[in-house]
């Protein structure tokens, strides 16, 4: 069988004619020829319009829309009636199943959910093991990894959906159980009532108390920021899961793809980041002068713009009246005054440089007050994403091709290889 790489032995030997042409050339000569090459009829690369592959179609997928007519939209329906009418757990449905769920279809998902939550005594064995300086997601990472050994996917198309929710419902008791016993000894219990929204269930282990109430409007900004993190078409984190996919690895592999990739700080943690930039912010002046600086020093400001939303992220507005609800309802972390700040902000930024917050400004405020810790804010990120990555990981497995796209070649022209003794000292490494 031919390697994957090429469609043929003769692309091969087209390939083999090339470089033998470019041999003995100048280095000039030689990326001549390879830019040649690159835009050449056989079907060779062509270079992309700009770094990180921005405005290049990686692929069809029918789960969802970005910056197209109403903004954003999951499976056609858009997302801003979704966090206003429906609950998590129906978006989880309609991502996964492709339809949002009758009531006997929400009951049965619940339900599962709730189940999911018991974690294999194996699991909670290694979280014991994890110290209390390591990073939340590296604990969500391996938590997943350890279930993949623990209760592997040996037949993907009967297994995949109820591994999906095993981790969506797993994964905050995982995180709050280590979060608990590393620093402070404490093994909270993980049983949870499938009437538990996740958005409640992640709340009640966070306090450590299976009879903890939230105040409604916490839940319901916990839940509302779950659908507007769910999905958000071929981002990074879920591109790399669609990579994995398209090897036939297992769906725990292919979550962990989506962790690894969801911790880098050019694509999770944006929310992390606006706090620290709200944080000693305490009164308009203070907030004024820094932006003062930030744009004499052209210094990016967090929390601001977005790749895809040039006339603002329609996902920012709602965090923005939950934050505010927050803060009226005088709750033991309302922060009225970090309200107050961002507003300013907001309009500032609008005003002095034509740019939109973006959900993460928003919702690192409305995450403070929930009385989130903020090295939480990723891993929930990350819970809500996990029902985009699932979908999308089902979608590139039901009609598979292996994505192998190719590089523009920019290095050295061939060269002969020298003895040690003739060659000349390079950097140190």
């Amino acid at each position: 069988m031919p390697s994957e790489d090429y469609s043929s032995d003769a692309r091969i030997g087209s390939y083999r004619q090339q470089e033998s042409r470019f041999a003995g050339s100048s280095s000039h000569d030689w990326k001549a020829g390879v830019q040649a090459r690159s835009t050449a009829p056989i079907g060779a690369p062509k270079k992309p319009s700009s770094g990180g592959l921005a405005g290049i179609i990686a692929g069809e997928s029918s789960i969802c829309t970005v910056a197209l007519g109403s903004g954003l939209n999951y499976r056609g329906y858009n997302v801003v009636d979704l966090a206003r009418e429906a609950t998590f757990e129906e978006v989880v449905h309609l991502l996964l199943m492709g339809e949002l769920p009758t009531q006997e279809q929400l009951t049965a998902l619940k339900q599962k959910l709730c189940d999911a939550r018991q974690l294999p005594p194996q699991v909670l064995a290694v979280l014991k093991l994890i110290p209390k300086e390591a990073h939340p997601m590296d604990v969500l990472r391996t938590t997943c990894s350890v279930l993949g050994t623990l209760e592997p996917e040996t037949a993907p198309s009967v297994q995949q959906v109820e591994i999906a929710l095993r981790l969506i419902g797993g994964f905050a008791g995982a995180l709050n159980y280590w979060y608990h016993f590393s620093n402070s000894g404490k093994e909270i219990s993980l049983q949870s009532n499938p009437e538990d929204s996740v958005a409640v269930n992640f709340l009640k282990l966070l306090h450590g108390d299976p009879e903890f109430k939230p105040h409604p409007v916490v839940a319901k900004t916990l839940d509302t920021s779950l659908i507007l993190y769910a999905e958000h078409d071929f981002n990074a984190s879920t591109f790399a899961c669609r990579v994995t996919a398209g090897t036939r690895s297992d769906l725990y592999s292919c979550i962990c793809s989506g962790i690894g990739t969801l911790k880098g700080p050019l694509h999770g943690g944006a929310n992390e980041a606006a706090l620290e930039m709200l944080m000693p912010l305490r009164s308009v002046d203070k907030a004024k002068r820094r932006l003062e600086e930030a744009f004499s020093r052209r210094e990016l400001v967090m929390g601001f713009g977005h790749r895809m939303y040039k006339n603002g992220d329609p996902r920012a507005p709602l965090m923005r009246g939950l934050a505010e609800a927050l803060a009226k309802a005088k709750l033991p972390h309302s922060d009225p005054i970090m309200v107050q700040v961002g507003a300013f902000m907001e309009e500032e930024m609008l005003k002095r440089k034509k740019m939109h917050p973006n959900v993460d400004f928003s919702a690192a405020i409305a995450y403070k007050q929930c009385g989130v810790p903020m090295a939480f804010f990723t891993p929930l990120f990350a819970i809500a994403r996990t029902a985009g990555w699932a979908a999308h990981v089902f979608e590139q497995r039901a009609v598979n091709r292996l994505i192998r796209p190719a590089s523009l070649y920019v290095g050295p022209a061939p060269r002969p290889y020298l003895p040690r003794e003739r060659r000349v000292p390079s950097a140190k490494l």
